[in-house]
């Protein structure tokens, strides 16, 4: 049976770039040897880390003055790493979920952090505090996590601010069209959309750093990793490998925008699928649904029917449907290697449990 990836990470990859990175393991790039054994610093895996940089940048259109950079510590890392770098007194962060809120966390060791939350109506909308003035003019940097996996909610754009932009897109990138140029820092965990977990990306601008008077250890000085081409230390090798496959995979498919499209249309049949559903709703507030992750519930009224559609969703080969931990109910993942067959095989389950109910 066909199963239907709905995982909310460590996510679906492309069946061709699984089967590219399968072969690598077993002889990487003709040399006899597998990739998880060569050398880092050899003339093959040089090229390939050289061109997973430059098709990121290709990709993203991003601009010059910029650096991209692989690293090891998943976006949790970057919590702490981030402002260690840019926080010289006060920062300021958009609480909208769990991972924005250990973001908030981990920067608060670094300086002064001021919170614009949702967290009291349980995250089932997105704060703006751009749109309202409200973002002080003496911070150094606003920090906002893109797109939230546990409760659903995402911010489809680049908001206007007057002081520097951090952007946590672990779970979102090269779903839209990103204006990097209004970013000071982009950064995220690679096993969303493009590769296993393991490695990091980054794409920071370079004058923004070395500012701050604190002495910064060498590992977690961004500069270390720009000056020595993400190889000051041993890079996680696979993942990078499997990241340039999936890049490939993009540019093959039209790129961004054609991701885009795509994302767009799976997600408005799903959450169509549910607004117009008699057992099932939604979670979140319509305007910040995420494309990314969608969560939602049996109606009140039926809340035993629940563990149900899960056996029946899981006869079919629905995978990985369940809500987080924290949130419960159900949580359909649809990044960019999911294919739109897979979202029509959960909302014919949906429909079916429906009729039989």
């Amino acid at each position: 049976m066909k199963k239907h990836n709905f995982s909310a990470g460590p996510s679906i990859l492309d069946e061709s770039v699984i089967k590219d990175a399968a072969s690598a393991v077993l002889n990487y790039a003709g040399t006899g040897l597998s990739l998880l054994e060569v050398s880092h610093r050899g003339k093959e895996f040089t090229a390939t880390i050289e061109e997973a940089r430059n098709l990121m940048k290709e990709l993203l259109d991003v601009p010059e003055g910029y650096e991209v950079i692989f690293l090891g510590g998943g976006a949790s890392l970057q919590f702490y790493q981030a402002p260690l770098n840019l926080l010289k007194t006060k920062a300021a962060y958009v609480d909208s979920g769990t991972w924005a809120s250990k973001a908030a966390k981990e920067a608060k060791l670094v300086g002064e952090v001021v919170t614009f939350s949702s967290k009291a109506d349980n995250y089932v909308w997105y704060p703006k505090p751009w749109e309202k003035n409200e973002v002080p003019d003496d911070v150094d940097y606003l920090h906002i996590t893109t797109n939230n996996t546990v409760y659903g909610t995402e911010l489809r754009y680049d908001p206007d601010v007057k002081t520097r932009l951090v952007g946590d897109m672990s779970s979102d990138i090269f779903t839209r069209e990103v204006d990097v140029a209004k970013y000071d820092l982009i950064y995220g965990g690679a096993q969303k959309n493009i590769a296993p977990a393991g490695v990091t990306f980054v794409i920071v601008r370079r004058d923004a750093l070395g500012h701050v008077d604190r002495p910064l250890p060498t590992m977690l000085d961004y500069r270390t990793h720009i000056e020595k081409d993400s190889m000051f230390n041993t890079p996680p090798v696979f993942p990078i490998y499997v990241a340039l496959q999936t890049m490939k995979w993009y540019k093959e498919l039209g790129g961004v925008k054609a991701l885009e499209k795509m994302n767009l249309e799976k997600a408005r049949i799903l959450y169509d699928a549910i607004d117009s559903s008699r057992l099932f709703r939604g979670t979140v507030n319509p305007e910040d649904r995420s494309i990314m992750n969608v969560c939602f519930v049996m109606k009140d009224e039926y809340k035993e029917l629940e563990k149900d559609f899960f056996d029946l969703a899981t006869s079919r080969g629905i995978s990985s449907i369940k809500g987080h931990r924290s949130v419960g109910g159900f949580r359909a993942s649809l990044y960019n290697a999911l294919p739109k067959t897979s979202v029509e095989v959960l909302i014919e389950a949906m429909k079916d449990f429906e009729r039989k109910h």
